[in-house]
């Protein structure tokens, strides 16, 4: 484990030339892998895995989409493929994939099959954290701990197949077997991370509900919209407004910022939007930290975790969805941005 040091800050991280794969195999060699839940993250972490020579199995319900995307991507029923109560029995590493609402409808099936000895693994700290809420309070004998892949299972495994790397945090909340680190570092090169660095429950599950609200999407969404409106309402063209606030960004900035960090942006922008990026930044942060601290205060305080374990329970949920996804979908930003993107280079048919 190497210690990276922050302007001060120091932090232990796990690189996969610390810790390879072989490691990973070798740590895991006597394990059964049982992932429940093929939703989000399953079929990335589960596939990764398996092409990573790990012995993994999958738990769904019979018959069901997921099920039948399991069936769509190699894995056999009866051998890799299972119920999810013969798969929990079957499995010395429970990961426990499913979404947060459903971890806790599941949760009396699944702690009745954590025996001595195993271990359940989390990537997001919600179940764990808010406890009281969540009902899943884990037996005293098993390991339980998390790897928390910075990004969606789609780009999990999308990284894996260019052979790179997804950055995971990890964290052990629980070592009954004394073999918990290897365990979770293990699990973590598997899935395909980059590199792993190290937080605890807490910390994941307030700073992933912080993020995905705010800049991941939630605020950037917002500013999105703020931009492309105030764009229009002053004579812009849907193609001129998106272009200007989403096409650029995402397709000429961001892949820049990723390799070399948005201080290089700045130093190498023309003078023009160097001065303008200048005198604008601090007001922006200004004008949003005030909602940021009371976004942070609502994760913390438990708000969030209670309004979207209500929302996400009821059984008309998935229909109040759709309409609040339509709302967007149909938007003319978004519409806008469907057209734009067709137009790529890349998406116009061979000549």
């Amino acid at each position: 484990m190497a210690k990276l040091n922050f302007g001060g800050t120091e932090e232990n991280v796990v690189t996969r030339d610390e810790f390879p794969l072989a490691k990973a195999q070798e740590v895991l060699k006597n394990e059964t892998i049982a992932v429940i839940g093929y939703g989000v993250q399953g079929p990335g972490q589960a596939l990764n895995q398996k092409e990573n020579g790990v012995n993994v199995i999958i738990g769904q319900r019979k018959n069901s989409k997921s099920w039948d995307k399991a069936i769509a991507d190699g894995f056999v029923p009866g051998k890799t493929l299972f119920e999810i109560e013969e798969a929990l029995e079957k499995g010395t590493i429970i990961c426990y994939l499913l979404s947060d609402a459903a971890q806790i409808a599941m949760w009396p099936t699944v702690k009745k099959h954590l025996t001595k000895g195993k271990a359940l693994y989390f990537s997001h700290g919600f179940g764990i954290t808010f406890n009281e809420q969540t009902g899943i309070v884990p037996p005293s004998d098993v390991d339980v701990f998390l790897v928390a892949p910075k990004g969606s299972g789609t780009s999990l495994r999308r990284m894996f197949l260019q052979g790179r790397g997804l950055n995971s945090s990890y964290a052990i909340f629980q070592d009954a077997t004394g073999k918990a680190w290897d365990r979770v570092i293990a699990l973590g090169i598997a899935i395909g991370s980059g590199y792993l660095f190290e937080t605890d429950f807490k910390k994941e599950v307030f700073s992933d509900l912080t993020g995905e609200r705010g800049t991941l999407m939630g605020a950037i969404q917002g500013i999105f919209a703020a931009q492309y409106e105030v764009l229009r309402k002053n004579g812009h063209s849907p193609s001129e407004a998106f272009n200007e606030t989403v096409e650029e960004l995402t397709q000429s900035l961001m892949p820049l910022v990723a390799e070399n960090g948005m201080d290089w942006m700045y130093a190498n922008c023309s003078t023009t939007a160097q001065r303008g990026a200048l005198d604008w930044w601090k007001k922006f942060r200004d004008a949003t930290m005030p909602v940021f601290s009371d976004l942070y205060n609502s994760v913390a305080t438990g708000k969030e975790s209670a309004r979207s374990i209500d929302l996400n329970s009821k059984a008309d949920y998935r229909e109040k969805l759709e309409v609040e996804l339509a709302e967007l979908h149909n938007s003319e930003m978004w519409q806008a941005g469907k057209t734009v993107r067709s137009l790529r280079p890349e998406n116009q048919p061979a000549k």
